[in-house]
């Protein structure tokens, strides 16, 4: 029973205090004037009652009604119902001022009314939440006050506080105050269950779902949240509706529905809380950051940025939101329906709250379904003490990721639930009875929401009936204030003062009254609470739990038990799929059973090998689980650590605990905790157990019976004892008390020894337990997540906490102290164990500790004489001659990087990781080791690159697999296409790791390009160094004077001392680039200034250097194009077009140009100087080819300065030096221009005639008939190459790029054009009106016909006439030619392209790189090889610099002269020059020809190799940049299209793009001829070579090779004459590059020639050895990531060659080399190819054996240039029979005649027969042999002839038949001497002499068939 009111008081407005405007509440009366001493009386109601503020009011007020809710000092709620009304005074103002009219003058301006309104309160105090009897009784008051009513007040007032009622049970009360009145109060069923009336259902109404479930989650997650509304009744009834949704959590933090605004400060707390604040206050709100706020009358609910909600998880949302719609709104489901049902009316609101509060019931049943499981109970008597496992319920439910479960049970709500549900035996209530035997139900119904629905329907009716258990309700009758009564309150008096005496002695009445009542017992029904399924059932479903099968587990299994029967090489091989399997749960689970058997009596003793097993598996098993260890793994291995241990020696035993110290889970107080609460739990239900064994032993058979079923819970047994407790006599109570205190005593001492184990490292001097684990600040571990990170962070917070800087070994006993006594004070407290006990713990523990630490000293010293583990022996690696360590092997592994084959992905046992050595030599960083993987264990693993080629180096931190420590690690990456990743082994101390990476980096970047391997090889290492910083400064300081003079002579003028920063004059520009004209990319591309003073390395005499440049192969080239001489300019014929200008030979013109250049005739040297200018870096446009036939040339340049000459490209706008300076420059450059034009055949042939017509009617003739047909070809080129706005450059709709000439003529493409309007006049100077018309921005309009169409639309033959052709084509950059003007007499046009910047270049490089070699794996879709691959654009820009070239090929081919002119001269204009030549000319495409393509263009014409490779420490900013290699690439996609045309195989591109990085080599090194001499290293091949084994030229040392092995030659080398290639260049006609995917695992890359293949035979020999005793497999397994594929299974031709060179070694012959032979063997082929029309199909062998996979035009190709070749035949032999060789050229070859002799030979079969040729062909007579024992038929001239002339294979026939004569047959023969052979390729027709000889071939043949 409860007091309905336990106070009543009457406040009123304070007259006395009023401050400005702010007025004061005072209590003018109160009842009981004395304390309760059950609920003091709440202090501050004053406040309350006008939350807004008290003020006085000009006008009367509606009476008004609210309860507010108080908290007290003990979390008790109490209710002030507060019912205002409004009382009339006098003006306090007018009384005021009418004394001091005076000062208040100003004030006065607002009219004050003369009589104004206080606000009066009365207010009951209640424990009781009945909102309505509070608002009938104070309004029975108000009413007897008004109405005046004979009914004294105070008995109305001491009737309601003397009032008693019952809190719960669901009895109605009637009661009355006295006046007449008269009310029934229902109570509750259950008072557990909150009341709701309709609160719930109105502030969804309010809202609505989704905003009311984000204020729901907020609560439960411990947010702030605040509710706004102008009304303070729905305040207080939103925040009820919250609480009672939340239910059965309680909410238990500052509950606050209305608060007053004088205490808006209060919403500043940090602590979460659920306050209401009327919308008068909106705006104090808004600045509150953290605050949830919901405004109930706009319906809104606004989340600030920086809180993130944790929502339910799904699928529960979706489900929870689905039936709260079907309850709110239950239209929505029909609405869509054609015949909806007629009433779908939601239920009344009363009904509606309880439905909505079913579904948040049936929501946390399903969240808490199965909790009692989880909740361990620590003591029994004298009362329960519980703890919840949460850990374990988060990983039995798998929900340990979902955020909003973990934060509701961490949260203070939980905690009280468990605390108030966790006691066994209590009364049990509605969500009792749903989460523990509806589970099955739920779980049923859960995806079916109409099933759900009725079951939130059947609990809506429960919680209905518990607030309103009877139907009817007894009627009320209060009285109301009559209606005249409130208008007329005018007259009113003021509410009268209550005699307190006879109130007072009302309730002590009442009070004496219930003194001598005697007491209400009630009946609580106490019963054990029913637990429900356990929670092992319902996991499997959700199937989160890794699906591990049988199999996995069986491993796991047959590991453990071969590592107890000491199977230990079984055990080895199984073991790396054990450790893979221990990533998945239930594996890890088996390991702890598996182990668990193989304890005897707490005990395992293991020998050395089987204990480093089991704690490998033990580690592994650990460094999965998270620091809570949810899956109670690490608590399942805890006693196994102390029982598994090995015998060292005299008395001393290593435990497996010492072992598996580095996890997160040891530091976790939480894990400490759960694990103690588990054993502490099982003891006491143990405790329980013998002793009602013992009372029962009588009757133990009964008990049995029972038993069987399943054992009994710990709880069960709590439940039981709980009950009889009462029943137990005092010293039976003490009794158990004090054996449960003792357990809890025991374990803790238990527990202080068990993390003492743990947690004291095995070395304790140490001071890593700190570093890595957070023992120093506990409190922060067991809430957070803080310790996942054990790496580096922690270790400085912690030491720097904890003082712990040196720390002695005490210092780590003193934290481990600190730790376990932190651990025991909270156990010892939460489970009641006395003071005494826990003062014992105390004085234990550091004993403990220090013993502990005394015997682990032991051990530790014994293990240190223990024989390390076998690691593997560290390999040597192979040097090249030469090359030298600079740091010895550090034992490092090998981590897999993102390639998959390694891994073992693609099948295979993985080979990666592997454990060995890392070197560092002068020239490479080489891994050298084997792989971690037993299987494959013998196989030796290396990966190398050259130390130039390093691209990237970062640190990293890596987890190997095996073992449990992080070690550090690097991640180095090289542009040969090659990754690293190496994590250091524990004994490579890091500082060494530290002086590895420097020695690395000075090795990278050396401070000049001397410190290279390529010049350093062989001396030492030093000396290079010091040798290096002298040399240059001296070359900067001392210069040679020779070389001065010589300058002097050359221009006489000196440079040298010109101060860094003067402007140059026009004069100095030549030699200088300018630094004020500079663009923006030449600026990126500055020479540095010291490389530009002429040094005194340099030859002095100009004679010795001429000589020496005439050598070079620019010279030799030169003079096979024809293009000029070096003989004396008198002898030297006037009319050749072009001489050699030695302008450059002392590099004073253009320092990056080679010394001698072509020119034309005509032009001086001066002009030169002077044109040089004008062009960035100096680089004058040169030539480099001339096209034999059309006697066009291709000439080079860089850009020009894009300010400097301004004339040049627009009417002269006065630059800077004057206007005619440049003026007379811009001439000169156009006179250059002509003398080229002027050179061509073409133009001074017409030169004569002036007009239009005769210019190109003469370009016509001079150029041959397929030029007709490729002009509108070139003009389809010239838009994709420009990019013509209506395609992209990848689709074929204009095909026009890869076809031949042929095709085209077929289909002409439709070209418009329309003739140009023939100018009158002479063709006048080039320059037209003074004006500038070389550069024209219009471009390629003529070429690319894109004006008007035709009328008629169709191509005329005069469209080709009237299309002018320019002469000469510059190609420059878009960018750059803006602004000029066109003239309609040009003969030259600038087609302007997009160039590929350097950035660009280098961008797309890195993402390549990253795209073949990435660096870790990943399935992301988005980051798929292919999807990186497009995205670094590789592709695109091979396609770009190829369809430029293409497009130059075209135009050189149609008779014009290109000059391209792009860029600084140096990167895209190399690139495309040189392919234009590679395209064009044969000879480029041999040995010799690439070698001096490069030479010349890329070498002598200062392609800047060092400064691209990022060769020196100079250049270690600008980035690598590899521009040579996209040149490869490009040369690379054009022979995969032509693989006939080159002699060089692809092996050698990628031995260039190997080398051309890797510094071994000097060819590569510096950026110009000039640098190169400047360093003596041009001409110091000849006669200098000190060491013959160390080449100093790639060049030279692949001719070396060439000499020894086929492996740089193409054996389908079979040129055209003067065949052009026009290479596909669409993105889909590209290939990745094989270079850039494939690695050699066990050999490393083949590049270094010397390092090949010489382990090789040692491990045949030992293999051979081991083997003998079997018989051999001849199978051998070839793996694409670590074989050689060339190697192992090299093509037929070089295998036969191998084959013959080792026959003729076993012979003792001198051995041929390869190259005679071959060249032999193509000989014979010829001669026979001659005189044999149709070659056989054998002999075509050669040709197809490596075509297989080339594209179908090759076949295309062949047929076009009309040779008879072997693919015809194989492609169909009716149309290749048709074509004959071409005599000269080199057919394929049959192998089979290198090895004849005729003495030796089978002839089965022999004798003459007739065969037919080819079509229109006579049948010869030919002597046919039928050889049985090499299966063949073969045939020659005539019966003495040695050489065979084609051989027909037996395995390809298929059949003998009998033939007829046909047409050209041999005459008088009969019909049955023709015999036909069908081969699978075709068909021979044969002749005997007579129908026998036939008959016998047939048989011979059929015979041979039948044998094989």
């Amino acid at each position: 029973m409860a007091r309905l009111a336990d106070y009543y008081l009457v406040v009123t407005y304070d007259l006395d205090k009023r401050a400005e405007g702010e007025g004061q509440g005072r209590i003018l009366q109160r009842f009981p004037e004395k304390d309760w001493e059950d609920s003091p009386f709440p202090q501050g109601i004053e406040l309350f009652c006008q939350p807004s503020g008290w003020q006085l009011v000009p006008e009367r007020q509606p009476a008004s009604f609210f309860v507010a809710v108080l908290t007290d000092i003990n979390s008790e709620r109490h209710y002030c119902a507060c019912f205002t009304f409004w009382e009339g005074l006098d003006n306090p103002q007018l009384q005021k001022a009418a004394g001091e009219v005076d000062e208040a003058d100003d004030e006065l301006t607002v009219v004050q009314p003369a009589k104004v309104f206080a606000p009066k309160s009365l207010v009951l105090v209640s424990r009781l939440d009945h909102t309505e009897v509070f608002r009938n009784c104070l309004g029975l008051i108000y009413t007897v006050h008004v109405d005046g009513l004979t009914v004294p007040m105070e008995t109305v007032v001491g009737n309601l506080l003397t009032c008693v009622i019952p809190i719960a049970g669901g009895s109605q009360r009637t009661i009355t105050l006295g006046a007449g009145d008269r009310q029934v109060i229902q109570t509750p069923i259950d008072d557990a269950l909150p009341v709701s009336g309709s609160t719930v259902a109105q502030l969804f109404r309010q809202l609505g779902i989704i905003n009311v479930l984000y204020l729901f989650c907020a609560a439960l997650t411990e947010h702030k949240i605040l509710f706004l509304s102008s009304s303070y009744q729905r305040l207080t009834d939103a925040c009820r509706g919250l609480l009672a949704i939340m239910f059965p959590l309680k909410y238990s933090f500052t509950y606050v529905p209305i608060l007053p605004g004088k205490l808006l400060e209060v919403l500043s707390t940090p602590t979460p809380f659920i306050i209401g604040v009327n919308s008068f206050f909106r705006s104090e709100t808004q600045e509150l950051l953290d605050v949830i706020i919901a405004d109930l009358d706009g319906g809104t609910v606004t989340i600030p940025e920086c809180v993130h909600i944790s929502l339910l998880p799904e699928p529960l949302l979706q489900q929870t939101q689905t039936l709260l719609s079907m309850i709110l709104d239950p239209e929505l489901e029909v609405a869509d329906h054609a015949f909806p049902p007629l009433s779908t009316q939601p239920s009344a609101l009363k009904i509606q709250d309880k439905e909505i509060r079913g579904v948040f019931l049936w929501l946390f049943a399903r969240l808490f379904q199965g909790y009692r499981w989880c909740l361990h109970i620590i003591r029994i008597h004298p009362e329960p003490v519980i703890r919840f496992h949460k850990a374990a319920f988060l990983g039995q439910r798998s929900l340990t990721e979902d955020d909003f479960l973990m934060k509701v049970l961490d949260g203070m709500a939980f905690a009280g639930f468990v605390s108030e549900r966790g006691p066994p035996y209590r009364a049990t209530d509605l969500f009792d009875d749903l989460v523990a035997n509806h589970v099955e139900r739920i779980r049923q119904e859960e995806t079916c929401p109409h099933k759900v629905m009725n079951h939130v329907k059947e609990l809506a009716e429960k919680l209905f009936k518990n607030e309103n258990p009877y139907p009817a309700v007894a009627m009320h009758k209060v009285q109301r204030p009559s209606e005249n009564s409130q208008n007329n309150a005018r007259s009113q008096t003021p509410f009268p003062m209550l005699d307190e005496v006879t109130v007072e002695l009302f309730i002590d009445h009442a009070a004496a009254k219930l003194k001598t009542a005697p007491p209400v017992v009630k009946a609580e029904l106490m019963g054990m609470v029913p637990s429900g399924p356990p929670l092992g059932d319902t996991v499997d479903r959700n199937g989160n739990v890794m699906a591990n099968s049988a199999r996995r587990l069986e491993v796991v299994r047959n590991c453990i038990t071969y590592i107890f029967e000491n199977k230990m090489l079984e055990a080895k091989k199984l073991m790396p799929a054990v450790l893979r399997a221990l990533k998945g749960r239930a594996a890890r689970v088996c390991l702890t059973q598996e182990l668990n058997q193989h304890v005897l009596q707490n005990r395992a003793v293991l020998d050395d090998q089987q204990f480093d097993y089991i704690v490998r598996m033990m580690n592994c098993t650990l460094q999965d689980c998270s620091h809570i260890d949810e899956h109670g793994i690490a608590a399942a291995l805890l006693p196994l650590v102390t029982a598994f241990c090995r015998k060292m020696g005299a008395g001393i035993t290593q435990f497996a605990y010492s072992c598996v110290q580095e996890h997160m889970v040891w530091a976790t107080m939480q894990f400490w905790e759960a694990m103690f609460y588990t054993d502490v739990q099982s003891h006491i239900r143990a405790l329980y157990l013998e002793t009602e064994e013992g009372e029962q032993h009588n009757n133990h058979d009964e008990r049995d019976g029972l038993g069987d079923g399943r054992e009994i819970s710990a709880l069960e047994l709590a439940s039981e004892q709980s009950r009889l407790w009462p029943t137990l006599s005092k010293e039976l109570q003490t009794e158990r008390v004090q054996k449960e205190e003792s357990t809890v005593f025991s374990q803790a001492i238990h527990y202080a020894n068990r993390m003492s184990y743990l947690l004291l490292p095995l070395d304790t001097s140490k001071n890593r337990m700190l570093r890595s684990t957070g023992l120093v600040d506990v409190e922060s571990v067991s809430n957070s997540y803080v310790t996942n990170s054990i790496a580096g962070s922690m270790a400085e917070s912690y030491d720097t906490e904890s003082g712990f800087e040196d720390a002695e070994s005490s210092d780590v006993a003193n934290s481990v102290v600190r730790f376990i006594n932190r651990f025991v004070d909270k156990v010892c407290n939460e489970s009641g164990v006395t003071n005494e006990h826990l003062k014992a713990l105390h004085t234990m523990i550091p004993d403990i500790v220090q013993m502990h630490i005394e015997t682990l000293d032991a051990v530790h010293r014994e293990s240190k004489r223990l024989p390390p583990i076998q690691k593997p022996k560290l390999l040597r690696p192979t040097l090249l001659p030469g090359e030298e360590l600079v740091m010895d092997g550090m034992r490092v592994h090998l981590i897999p990087d993102g390639r998959e084959e390694a891994m073992g992905l693609m099948g295979g046992p993985p080979l990666l990781p592997a454990e060995g050595a890392i070197f560092l030599t002068t020239y490479r960083l080489i891994f050298k080791g084997t792989p971690n993987d037993p299987l494959v264990g013998e196989q030796v693993v290396t990966r190398s690159f050259p130390i130039a080629s390093l691209t990237k180096e970062k640190r990293i931190s890596v987890t190997l697999p095996m073992d449990q420590f992080i070690q550090e690690g690097l991640q180095l990456r090289s542009c040969t296409f090659q990754l690293m990743k190496i994590a250091f082994d524990e004994e490579v101390a890091s500082d060494l790791a530290e002086i590895f990476r420097k020695h690395m980096h000075k090795l990278r970047y050396p401070q000049h390009v001397q410190g290279t391997f390529a010049f350093t090889v062989g001396q030492c290492g030093k000396m290079v160094v010091e040798h290096k910083t002298k040399d240059k400064n001296q070359s900067l300081k001392t210069l040679s004077k020779n070389l001065v003079k010589s300058a002097k002579r050359t221009i006489g003028r000196q440079y040298v001392t010109r101060k860094k920063y003067s402007p140059p004059t026009w004069e100095n520009r030549s030699s200088f680039q300018s630094e004020l004209d500079e663009d923006e990319i030449s600026v990126s591309e500055e020479v540095d200034q010291s490389s530009l003073t002429l040094s005194s390395t340099m030859r002095s005499s100009d004679r010795q250097t001429m000589s020496n440049v005439v050598e070079r192969a620019c010279c030799r080239d030169y003079q096979r194009l024809g293009l000029g001489t070096l003989s004396n300019s008198l002898t030297r014929s006037k009319n050749e077009p072009f001489r050699i200008s030695t302008v450059n030979r002392m590099y004073t013109v253009c320092r990056s140009y080679p010394g001698l250049l072509i020119v034309p005739q005509s032009i001086p040297d001066t002009t030169i100087q002077r044109i040089c200018r004008c062009y960035r870096q100096n680089r004058f446009p040169v030539v480099c080819w001339r096209n034999p036939r059309t006697k066009g040339v291709l000439l080079r340049s860089a850009g020009l300065h894009a300010k400097g000459v301004v004339g040049f490209f627009k009417s002269p706008n006065t630059p800077a030096s004057g206007p005619s300076q440049a003026d007379s420059i811009s001439l000169e450059q156009e006179k250059y221009l002509q003398a080229i034009i002027s050179s061509m055949p073409s133009y001074s042939e017409s030169s004569g005639r002036n007009t239009l017509s005769g210019f190109t009617s003469t370009h016509m003739s001079t150029s041959d008939s397929s030029d007709k047909l490729r002009q509108p070809k070139i003009g389809a080129l010239m838009k994709q190459v420009m990019g013509a706005k209506e395609e992209a450059p990848g689709n074929f709709s204009r095909g026009a790029l890869g076809q031949r000439a042929k095709v085209i003529s077929l289909s002409q493409p439709k070209v418009s054009g329309k003739a140009r309007n023939t100018p009158r006049g002479k063709w006048g100077s080039i320059r037209g009106s003074g004006r500038l018309s070389a550069y024209n921005p219009d471009v390629g309009t003529r070429l690319a016909g894109k004006e008007s169409p035709q009328p008629n639309g169709g191509p005329s033959e005069a469209l080709f006439l009237r299309q002018q052709k320019a002469y000469l084509y510059i190609i420059g950059d878009k960018a750059q030619l803006k602004g000029g003007k066109q003239d309609s007499f040009q003969q030259w046009e600038v087609v302007p392209i997009e160039v590929c910047d350097v950035r660009q270049v280098k961008n797309s490089f890195k993402k390549l790189m990253k795209a073949c070699v990435p660096s870790s794996s990943t399935s992301d879709p988005n980051m798929s090889f292919l999807r990186c691959l497009e995205e670094s654009e590789w592709m695109a820009l091979l396609h770009r610099v190829l369809q430029v070239s293409v497009l130059v090929v075209e135009l050189l081919d149609s008779g014009s002269s290109v000059m391209v002119s792009l860029e600084d001269g140096w990167d895209v204009t190399t690139q495309v020059v040189s392919l234009v030549q590679l395209l064009s000319d044969p000879y480029y495409r041999t040995f010799d020809g690439f070698r001096l393509l490069v030479e010349k263009e890329w070498l002598s014409f200062g392609h800047r190799f060092s400064h691209r490779g990022a060769q020196t420490l100079g250049s270690q900013n600008s980035g690598f940049t590899p521009v040579f290699l996209q040149f490869l690439d490009c040369v690379h996609q054009i022979h995969l299209q032509f693989p006939m045309e080159f002699e060089f195989s692809q092996y050698y591109l990628k031995f260039l793009a190997y080398h051309y990085v890797s510094n071994r080599f000097r060819t590569f090194l510096l950026d110009s001829d000039y640098e190169r001499i400047e360093l003596g290293v041009l001409y110091e091949e000849k006669g200098e070579r000190k060491s013959p084994q160390v080449c100093k030229s790639v060049w030279d040392y692949i001719d070396r090779l060439n000499k020894k092995t086929p492996v740089f030659y193409n054996y389908m080398f079979s040129p055209e004459d003067e065949e052009v290639l026009r290479p596909y260049t669409f993105n889909s006609n590209l290939k990745v590059w094989d270079f850039y995917m494939e690695e050699t695992l066990s050999e490393g890359p083949s590049y270094d020639w010397e390092l090949r293949g010489q382990p090789e035979r040692v491990a045949e020999e030992t293999l051979d050895k081991a083997d003998c005793g079997g018989p051999k497999s001849q199978r051998h397994i070839v793996w694409p990531c670590y074989d050689s594929l060339s190697k192992v299974v090299p093509d037929a031709i070089t295998k036969l060659l191998q084959d013959l060179q080792s026959l003729e070694a076993e012979l003792g012959q001198t051995s041929e080399k390869w190259k005679d032979t071959w060249d032999k063997i193509k000989a014979a082929q010829r001669t026979e190819s001659k005189l044999e029309s149709k070659p056989s199909f054998s002999s075509s062998l050669l040709m197809s054996s490596n075509l297989s996979h080339q594209r179908r035009s090759q076949g295309v190709y062949l047929q076009e240039s009309g040779v008879g070749s072997s693919i015809n035949l194989a492609m169909d032999h009716e149309t290749s029979a048709t074509s004959t060789p071409v005599a000269g050229r080199p057919s394929t070859s049959t192998l089979y005649s290198q090895f004849q002799s005729t003495e030796s030979e089978n002839r089965s079969f022999e004798g003459i027969l007739y065969k037919r040729g080819a079509l229109l062909k006579p049948w010869k007579p030919r002597w046919f042999v039928l050889d049985k024992t090499k299966h063949q038929l073969r045939y020659y001239e005539s019966r003495q002839d040695k050489e065979c002339k084609g051989v027909i294979e037996l395995a390809d026939v298929e059949s003998v038949i009998p033939g007829t004569p046909t047409m050209g047959a041999p005459k008088n023969i009969e019909e049955k001497a023709f015999f036909d052979l069908k081969t699978t390729k075709r068909v021979y027709n044969f002749c005997a002499q007579d129908s026998q000889k036939a008959q016998l071939w047939m048989d011979s043949v059929q015979s041979c068939l039948s044998d094989a």
